[in-house]
């Protein structure tokens, strides 16, 4: 009998290390690079540098972007700016990021819109040049291009 629950608590002290073994094992980061940087032309809003923030949980994704370049020309309430990004696929295609999601900003302040949603797949490979950030505040649509290919490279999704 004693044999049996030495074996017993052998095999429960083994499970427990395999489940603290998993509790901390370091979690794959989903979305490579996380940010990455552009230069942008905003017609209204001005233009120059901006960064893009990108996010991933399963083919759930978000993209913010934020710039001290871009200004709003006028003041803006917390979440009225109807935005939608539309990124390149490596594959062909495009990708569409889109919301209602922006802090209160004063006139003149720098412009930040996201997160914005959007579904992604495994391995897709995402890039700003070449696709667009729409924004339309009081009906009016402003439109962001960027100059170049976003730096250090596209984002890739798990």
């Amino acid at each position: 009998m004693r044999g049996k629950r030495t074996t017993t608590g052998a095999a429960v002290m083994i499970g427990a290390l395999a489940v603290t073994g998993l509790t901390f094992a370091p979690t794959a980061a989903a979305v490579t690079p996380t940010t990455a940087t552009i230069n942008a032309s905003c017609g209204l809003f001005g233009g120059g540098a901006a960064t893009l923030t990108a996010t991933q949980n399963g083919t759930s994704a978000t993209i913010t972007l934020s710039s001290t370049a871009i200004k709003t020309p006028l003041a803006l309430a917390a979440d009225s700016i109807t935005s939608k990004l539309t990124m390149v696929k490596a594959s062909g295609g495009t990708t569409v990021f889109s919301g209602k999601k922006n802090p209160a900003m004063a006139a003149q302040s720098p412009v930040t819109v996201g997160p914005l949603s959007g579904t992604v797949a495994s391995g897709d490979s995402l890039e700003f040049y070449g696709g667009s950030l729409q924004m339309t505040i009081f009906g009016i649509s402003v439109t962001c291009t960027a100059s170049a290919k976003q730096s250090p490279g596209p984002f890739v999704f798990d």
